[in-house]
């Protein structure tokens, strides 16, 4: 039998680093992910879905008041669930953001206005191209008082007749929020080009100034 070519060096170390890249992608796509921290005493939580996660971070991070942000997951049946096993959509959790925030500085009605002109309030479990019910546009509320005035802001919105379908946002009691492995945090920051070729190609920019017209920020 005749004998195979030996592969060159250089294709070869090529192929073990290609390898073990996606070796390290597995790792973390199928990595365990823990139950968020209770915030820092004197500061509030307020979490948000509203689609894919990296695209709800920006806009949050850019208000004053507003001590962190971060991407995880919310609202299923599986502890510790793995952005794979979210994506499925078989765990029953939606991507959202978790804001941390000085109530002295920014009130939880400004952080509403924020939500509602950052997402598309007519869609139901997807938004823009994520399609399926891990996507779906939630408000998690902690207390009564987050409940008040998400219900409030929602009802003004459904009445103000600047839509005309219904609001479809629903508005849940917040349960354990898992933090999304650490590649998702930040994305944005980490990723700049990647992340404008996601928004963009995704049609979110579009949708949005249809929607809300250039003060969508």
């Amino acid at each position: 039998m005749r004998a195979l070519p030996k592969l060159p060096r250089l294709l070869v170390v090529v192929v073990l680093v290609a390898a073990g890249l996606f070796l390290v992608a597995w790792a973390a796509a199928t990595a365990q992910t823990e139950r968020a921290e209770p915030p820092p005493a004197g500061l509030a939580v307020a979490t948000f879905a509203g689609g894919c996660f990296w695209c709800m971070e920006p806009p949050f991070d850019a208000l004053e008041g507003v001590k962190s942000t971060t991407s995880g997951y919310i609202g299923g049946s599986k502890d510790s669930p793995s952005y794979r096993e979210v994506t499925s959509g078989r765990t029953g959790h939606t991507e959202a953001l978790r804001v941390v925030y000085d109530a002295q500085e920014i009130t939880y009605q400004e952080l509403l206005d924020v939500y509602w002109r950052n997402v598309d309030p007519l869609q139901d479990d997807r938004q823009f191209c994520d399609v399926g019910s891990q996507y779906r546009p939630a408000i998690f509320v902690h207390d009564d008082e987050q409940r008040r005035l998400a219900e409030a802001s929602k009802k003004r919105l459904d009445e103000s007749g600047r839509f005309q379908h219904p609001i479809v946002v629903e508005i849940e009691d917040a349960g354990d929020f898992w933090v999304a492995e650490e590649y998702h945090q930040d994305y944005y920051e980490k990723n700049p080009v990647r992340y404008k070729v996601y928004s963009t190609g995704c049609g979110r920019e579009r949708r949005l100034e249809q929607l809300w017209g250039r003060d969508s920020d």
